[in-house]
């Protein structure tokens, strides 16, 4: 008998399906895509053109973003998609070959709005104009759009098939082997209290037992500076407190 996992279910996620898998750190990393580009969106929008400190901690912000966007898909682009591909040949699924193709196109067509944006954000921190930030809207409108779809796609049908055809262990196998691997020790300074910031706070929890107590401690040691650069950049509307410890400590 194949044992179902009980799945996280996060704000603006289209779908999590059953199986053995647990597909947190997958939604989590969702989570984190779909609230930056809000985020940012509305920043760009609204953020005065003198404001040169602010849009300064936006291209920062933008950055980490983007990197860790970039990181996500070319681990699935080089592990994730090659293994299901192999599965669904296997069993002779054209209509998940099909999906896995239109994953690796998807993240084709967003890596162009991506570079686009980098480069607004860039001028915008360096000599801001009004025409600049406009563009960059748009930018951020159009990548918000198509990775929101991307997401979703992913979620629905891509993930069916991760349940399909891998077992909990090899998506463990491949986390350790192509998504973890994507971060150096430095690079986790950042990305931890990202992973975290604004989940739920059940998810929070999951997500920090599954971490281990080095992830704890990290995110424990990292949250506040995180929060205050969150400040900076995003003003009212970034938490104004850093989320407190799992249970209850702040």
């Amino acid at each position: 008998m194949s044992t179902t996992t009980p799945q996280l279910r996060l704000p603006g996620q289209a779908a999590a399906p059953d199986g053995p898998v647990d597909l947190s750190m997958m939604f989590v990393m969702h989570h984190g895509f779909r609230r930056d580009l809000a985020r940012l969106t509305a920043a760009a929008r609204t953020t005065t053109l003198a404001d040169r400190a602010r849009w300064a901690a936006l291209q920062q912000r933008w950055r980490l973003f983007a990197t860790v966007l970039h990181h996500h898909h070319a681990s699935e682009d080089a592990g994730l998609w090659p293994l299901l591909l192999d599965r669904v040949t296997a069993v002779g699924d054209a209509a998940g070959r099909e999906v896995l193709e239109a994953m690796e196109a998807e993240h084709a067509r967003i890596d162009p709005l991506l570079q686009l944006a980098s480069d607004g954000f860039a001028r915008l921190a360096d000599a801001p104009d009004g025409a600049t930030r406009l563009r960059l809207v748009e930018t951020l409108d159009g990548a918000s759009a198509l990775l929101g779809d991307h997401l979703a796609h992913e979620e629905r049908d891509a993930m069916a098939l991760v349940q399909r055809h891998l077992s909990n262990e090899e998506w463990h196998r491949l986390e350790a082997e192509h998504f973890r691997p994507s971060y150096s020790p430095r690079d986790l300074l950042s990305v931890v209290p990202w992973v975290v910031a604004d989940l739920p706070a059940d998810a929070r929890r999951r997500v920090l037992a599954a971490g281990g107590p080095a992830i704890r401690l990290l995110w424990w040691l990292t949250r506040r500076s995180f929060a205050r650069r969150e400040a900076t950049a995003f003003g009212a509307a970034a938490p104004t407190r850093p989320q407190t410890f799992p249970g209850g400590t702040p």
